[in-house]
């Protein structure tokens, strides 16, 4: 098939297009840097003519709520149209586990938003709902730091390995539309608090975490339920402590 993989340079997107060109299929990672606009839909015809799936795991530059927002709602309308313009059999768009129990967020709300506009758009779909990424632990740690402290929310966390992630994507690129969606996770369920000192102490970083109830999710106020897959959910291989250790050391 030709696979079109819309943010195909990123973290998601490369490893995707790695997996799916290795069962060999033709893939084209579309981005800016090769010529694909989707806020411009400058090269995004020309991109999509032929291509049987479209995957769709790009992100905005910008996490102010309302440019996030814009750039989901506009990306996300473009990209839609161009395929039912060109016949292509299925839209897979990769999204967050628990987007619509975090309304206060700006940046779920838009992912939401782009998951209702894939939802109307006349194309056969499957949404992947993801938890956060082992890679984003840093961030979170980063988000929570106060001086020389971490405050953090003891919300459970059941996070997944970008290489998981990557493997689910490319696996519903080659199935058949779910017109639908499933979660994704990790195999271990750990308290966000205690997954940065993990973190932590894997890198020999002597900062403290301390436990703060009234801590929120990069703004958002979340709680045991709001970023873990509450139903049935593919679980990852890859599990945190594994990951940890297999880290490259800078």
């Amino acid at each position: 098939m030709k696979i079109v993989i819309i943010g195909g340079t990123g973290l998601i997107g490369s490893k995707a297009a790695e997996r799916l060109r290795a069962q060999g299929h033709d893939v084209l990672a579309a981005s800016p840097s090769s010529g694909v606009d989707t806020i411009t839909g400058a090269g995004l015809d020309d991109a999509l003519k032929g291509a049987d799936v479209v995957v769709d795991v790009a992100n905005g530059p910008n996490f102010e709520d309302n440019a996030i927002m814009e750039f989901f709602r506009t990306s996300t309308g473009n990209v839609m149209a161009a395929e039912k313009a060109a016949g292509v059999g299925q839209h897979v768009a990769l999204s967050i586990v628990g987007a619509d129990r975090i309304p206060d967020s700006g940046y779920m709300r838009a992912k939401v938003a782009q998951e209702d506009l894939v939802k109307a758009a006349g194309v056969p779909y499957t949404i992947v709902r993801a938890t956060q990424f082992f890679e984003f632990t840093s961030a979170i740690a980063h988000g929570g730091s106060r001086g020389e402290a971490i405050h953090l929310p003891s919300a459970m966390m059941q996070s997944i390995a970008a290489d998981d992630v990557a493997a689910a994507v490319a696996d519903a690129a080659m199935a058949a539309p779910a017109n639908g969606t499933y979660d994704i996770a990790g195999p271990d369920k750990i308290r966000q608090d205690d997954m940065v000192r993990q973190m932590l102490a894997a890198d020999g970083d002597t900062r403290e975490v301390i436990t703060d109830p009234s801590a929120t999710y990069f703004g958002a106020a979340v709680t045991d339920t709001s970023l873990v897959p509450l139903g049935d959910a593919r679980i990852g291989k890859i599990n945190y402590a594994d990951w940890l250790a297999a880290r490259p050391t800078a």
